[in-house]
């Protein structure tokens, strides 16, 4: 055989093989890295829940952040599949526009301070692109009328994430909630959207009707409260009319009848003790439910709502999972899969 003809052959064999085993190959280092990355966050996740002292704890919370920036920056993170359990919440938009990933620290003093990324995608830049979430909630007056950026974030942790299309654009609203310190917790609904065609997130929206400056919902109650804002088919109260002849008149008739429909079903909070609006701490629920119900591209408010339907979530703990089950995904576990 010609030297010529058989260093060709040999060439073209080689570049076959790299064509056809390199998915795999990438697909192979992708899983190795993270697994490591994974292994390397177990304990300090463990660390920041559970070490004695502040110092400890926020030790620990800054070499994951470190870790957490390290595995976003890489090529396939937007697909791999976390294991954090109930103590990091990871969500995903099911049309992979974004991932938001949250948690807090607990202070001694009984105080909370929450952390977290988003990962979103660019169509300027033609891929995902990461925001390092800073808490400044503290600092942010009048929260329920203030648009904020990942730079001022109201912090919380994210429980659930609602999504709804209209007119071919979808609207993500977030349900949080964080303890604000020894006396007080609050639960927040939030929309979330991103800035033209960058991967900028915006938090907070003029998206609740006839609440002209509403720009999230803020619910902060006492510690010892058990407040529910959930997502699920509710019953709600709905008002009809009809005209009809009435001794030669026609007048109007309106009746109201329950129907059942999605809904961010939610408790009334108030001051428990008379004179006490302001103080957080002796908030509770009345025993109102009210709802937020999407028409038309709005969430409009339903000040009655009942929450008749057996759900037997509706006090557990959050399961952060990712709500999508992407083409490609990075399970991160020791087996490899099957073929």
């Amino acid at each position: 055989m010609n030297s010529k003809v058989f260093k060709h052959n040999i060439l073209c064999c080689l570049l076959v093989c790299i064509l056809c085993w390199s998915p795999l190959s990438l697909w192979a280092q992708d899983k190795a890295f993270f697994l490591q990355i994974q292994k390397e966050l177990d304990p300090l996740i463990e660390r920041i829940y559970t070490a004695p002292t502040d110092n400890e704890r926020y030790n620990a919370n800054e070499q994951f952040v470190e870790l957490m920036q390290e595995a976003l920056a890489q090529d396939n993170s937007f697909f791999v599949d976390w294991h954090f359990g109930t103590r990091v919440s990871v969500l995903t938009s099911s049309d992979k526009q974004f991932r938001i990933i949250t948690w807090p620290v607990v202070r001694d003093d009984g105080e909370y301070e929450c952390f977290g990324f988003v990962q979103s995608w660019s169509e300027k830049d033609g891929e995902y692109l990461v925001y390092t979430l800073h808490d400044k909630s503290d600092e942010i007056l009048s929260a329920e009328e203030t648009v904020l950026d990942p730079d001022n974030w109201y912090g919380c942790v994210y429980q659930d994430l609602v999504e709804q299309k209209f007119e071919g654009k979808m609207y993500y609203t977030l349900i949080g909630w964080t303890g604000v310190d020894a006396l007080t917790q609050r639960k927040v609904i939030e929309p979330i959207a991103f800035k033209g065609t960058t991967a900028q997130p915006i938090f907070g929206q003029s998206v609740f009707r006839r609440e002209k400056n509403r720009r999230r919902v803020v619910l902060q109650y006492a510690a010892t409260a058990m407040v529910n804002v959930r997502y699920e088919d509710q019953f709600v109260d709905v008002e009809s009319s009809k005209k009809v002849k009435k001794n030669g008149r026609t007048v109007t008739l309106r009746e109201i009848y329950q129907q059942k429909m999605k809904m961010i079903i939610f408790d009334e909070v108030a001051p428990q003790i008379p004179g006490m609006e302001g103080l957080y701490q002796y908030y509770v629920q009345t025993g109102t439910e009210m709802a937020y119900i999407f028409v038309n591209g709005r969430w409009e408010l339903h000040a009655s709502a009942q929450g008749r339907v057996d759900n037997p979530k509706l006090n557990k703990d959050f399961e952060p999972l990712p709500k999508t089950d992407p083409s490609y995904k990075i399970v991160l576990d020791e087996t490899e899969p099957k073929k």
